[in-house]
């Protein structure tokens, strides 16, 4: 297809998305990754003939009928009855997009989690996960919500500070592996690190992306994701309040040391 894909290129094997829209000018900000958009032939090329030293490469395309009617066709013979009962079940929202990824083996997503309910289907080759319900939130130290990095963890998985993060000692996940005709569901605040394992070769997948339901009735004690989202509506509207993100940090210090950093009587 002559249609230009969405391909992140990095020097070394870690894929950290980031939102360009929270770079601002006096930040210094230098992502892992870039875009290189790329027609899928210069793709294939690419990972068919990648050597060592060679930048790496990860495709992430939203599906849709610009990206090849080979593509399509594949797509639509999906199990839908299938995935669309489960959205039935389980009470979620619309879908939203379908993302297909093509990784090169050894290419990792790191730590992050997401805001929609994730149905993700293996079709080529094997990807070894790591799953933190949110209530490990404090245990893997995600960059504050105006930050291009929102939603993903600080804490390099290779090369953890434990001085910096000392209480990722304690995080504890569920590590699964998933290959062809697999399909796992990732529920929405729930981090998760992704590697496409070596000695497999390239791996491709499908993401379902699905909105959350509506609650009908909040009950307490709320629940870890539930907690999660009023924290992030709580630095947004700090961020807003203070015209200036980089205040809300202090602000929240200025709350919390001295009057809720010990027991007052």
């Amino acid at each position: 297809s002559s249609v230009c894909c969405n391909v992140m290129v990095s020097k070394n094997h870690k894929f950290k998305y980031y939102d360009p829209k929270k770079i601002t000018p006096n930040m210094t900000f230098k992502p892992i990754s870039r875009p290189s958009p790329m027609i899928f032939s210069e793709f294939a090329d690419k990972i068919t003939n990648w050597k060592k030293g060679d930048s790496r490469l990860y495709l992430q395309q939203v599906l849709n009928n610009t990206i090849g009617q080979h593509v399509v066709r594949d797509f639509v013979m999906f199990n839908w009855d299938w995935i669309m009962s489960k959205q039935k079940i389980c009470k979620w929202g619309p879908l939203s997009s379908n993302l297909i990824l093509i990784a090169q083996e050894g290419n990792v997503t790191p730590c992050h989690y997401d805001e929609q309910q994730n149905m993700f289907a293996s079709i080529r080759g094997y990807k070894r996960f790591i799953l933190f319900p949110p209530s490990q939130f404090e245990c893997l130290y995600p960059h504050p919500v105006h930050h291009p990095y929102d939603r993903q963890s600080q804490v390099d998985f290779d090369n953890p500070d434990f001085t910096k993060f000392p209480k990722f000692k304690e995080a504890c996940g569920y590590e699964v592996i998933v290959g062809p005709e697999d399909v796992l569901y990732i529920p929405m605040y729930w981090f998760h690190h992704v590697e496409s394992l070596k000695h497999g070769g390239y791996t491709v997948s499908i993401n379902f992306w699905f909105k959350a339901g509506s609650v009908e009735k909040i009950e307490y004690p709320l629940l870890d994701y539930q907690r999660m989202v009023i924290m992030r509506n709580v630095e947004k509207m700090l961020a807003e309040a203070l015209h200036d993100p980089s205040e809300v940090g202090n602000m929240l210090k200025t709350i919390f040391l001295g009057r809720y950093s010990s027991d007052v009587d």
